[in-house]
């Protein structure tokens, strides 16, 4: 389907079952039940969706699920993230054989690359096929950091690169790249607690995490702030901190799948190297969770909680 760069597309869990493997049930029920509260798209699998710990088959199985759930609701949107660039470039083209509407692409996310390298890396999975691209720029994660006069330079010789997930903290970053290219490129915010500032400035659309579990909060956060209804956008804003900034920190999957499980929709499994929070950690985590979990219906209308 038509690939359109606007809205709160999750970046989604992956879901596991007791032995590890993809749930792929939950996975499309996951994916329909996001849309259901108003989602504009499915972006998977990428670091939230643990994508360094999937096989390659791994991730058309999941696309392929998670097609077949939505349908031509939204579209679906292939994370392609790998060590190699000649790896990359074969997961852009079997994303799109299965029918994926567009390619979210990072850069090789071990080696810390200068910009030769970044723009030789990305320029050969926008060319890989003719899908619509975004441009996800995450120097906090990965150690690379894609300028705005760079992300120009690509948006000038690469048709099919049509937006930009921006994760670099800084909103600063939003008026810069508009400065350079105007509307040319769609930009996302790609961290969850800066989302009012980013769209103050210009973001049009939002790659979230903290919307696996509370989609119909994240979704309301995003059309006050979108509509200008700032009072609103704030007290909402205010409740929700607490939980968008567990999607800024290292064992952020970790903490999105343990909200997912207290709503009662996902469970806290993850693969290794990654491991479930125990002990204080998970205390203190729960504290945070619970407390803002049991404040939270003055602000949702449409009863986000869902059984598993």
């Amino acid at each position: 389907m038509k690939m359109k760069w606007v809205g709160v597309m999750p970046a989604t869990t992956t879901a596991f079952d007791e032995d590890l493997n993809v749930d792929h049930e939950f996975v499309g029920r996951h994916a329909k039940w996001l849309i259901d509260h108003g989602c504009t798209g499915i972006v998977t699998p990428g670091s939230l969706g643990e994508s360094a710990t999937l096989s390659f088959d791994e991730k058309l199985a999941i696309w392929k699920t998670v097609i077949n759930a939505v349908g031509d609701r939204v579209p679906v949107v292939a994370a392609i993230a790998s060590l190699s660039t000649n790896e990359a470039v074969r997961l852009a083209q079997a994303a799109a054989e299965v029918g994926c509407s567009g390619l979210m692409v990072l850069p090789p996310y071990v080696y810390r690359s200068d910009w030769r390298e970044m723009k030789a890396h990305v320029e050969a999975v926008f060319r890989a096929t003719k899908l619509p691209c975004m441009l996800y720029n995450n120097p906090v994660a990965y150690g690379t950091d894609f300028l705005p006069e760079q992300i120009k330079e690509l948006a000038d010789e690469h048709e099919n690169l049509e937006a930009v997930k921006e994760s670099s903290t800084d909103v600063r970053r939003v008026t810069w790249i508009q400065e350079l290219v105007g509307n040319r490129l769609a930009i996302f915010v790609g961290v969850d607690d800066a989302i009012v500032e980013g769209i103050a400035v210009g973001a049009v659309g939002w790659v979230a995490g903290l919307v696996n579990a509370l989609p119909q909060e994240s979704v309301d956060l995003f059309n006050y702030a979108m509509n200008g209804e700032r009072e609103k956008a704030m007290a909402l804003y205010n409740w929700f901190l607490p939980l968008l900034r567990m999607d800024t920190v290292p064992k952020f999957v970790q903490l999105i799948k343990l909200v997912q499980q207290e709503v009662g929709m996902g469970n806290a499994r993850v693969r290794p190297p990654r491991l479930e929070l125990e002990g204080a950690e998970l205390e203190e985590a729960l504290s945070v969770i619970r407390h803002a979990l049991a404040s939270r219906n003055s602000f949702s209308r449409k009863g986000a909680k869902a059984q598993r």
